[in-house]
């Protein structure tokens, strides 16, 4: 279905919240924030909240010292969709393509200092894509859950 909407917007389907952060650690509060405000204004759960609060924690440090390695001037958007279903996270970086099938699976009891920000976007997120673009990489994770309830509210 086509409509013709003017100055050529066209209405979003799904809430979707952006954020553009240089990359560097100490914008992880920032990020966080972001998330967890969002989430709030959406009243997802406790248990959605905090898990996509972790990846988010994560994904920024994975983008900040493996993407950028720490480069200043580097940027990275962060995309947070509020679906039917769930909540979807895009970050996109400007980093070196990344293969994502290229990290091992660590089993869940070695003990080892870092390695664990894509073990917990695993078990955290039921779904965990990266793909490489023109100048970088999108990692893409969905957490499902009940419907937020102020999409409930909308009928």
């Amino acid at each position: 279905m086509s409509h013709l909407f003017p100055h050529g917007v066209v209405p979003m389907e799904f809430p979707t919240f952006s954020l553009t952060l240089p990359s560097e650690l100490r914008m992880l509060s920032v990020a966080r924030g972001f998330v967890e405000a969002v989430c709030q204004a959406y009243k997802l759960d406790r248990t959605t909240t905090h898990a996509l609060v972790i990846v988010t924690g994560e994904a920024i440090t994975n983008i900040v010292r493996h993407a950028h390695q720490n480069r200043s001037g580097a940027q990275m958007e962060m995309h947070l969709r509020i679906l039917p279903d769930g909540v979807e996270i895009i970050f996109q970086d400007e980093g070196q393509p990344f293969d994502l099938a290229s990290v091992p699976q660590l089993p869940p009891g070695e003990l080892r200092i870092g390695g664990r920000g894509i073990y917990l976007m695993r078990t955290l997120m039921d779904e965990l894509t990266s793909q490489p673009r023109a100048s970088g990489n999108v990692l893409r994770m969905v957490k499902r859950c009940a419907a937020p309830a102020s999409m409930r509210d909308c009928g």
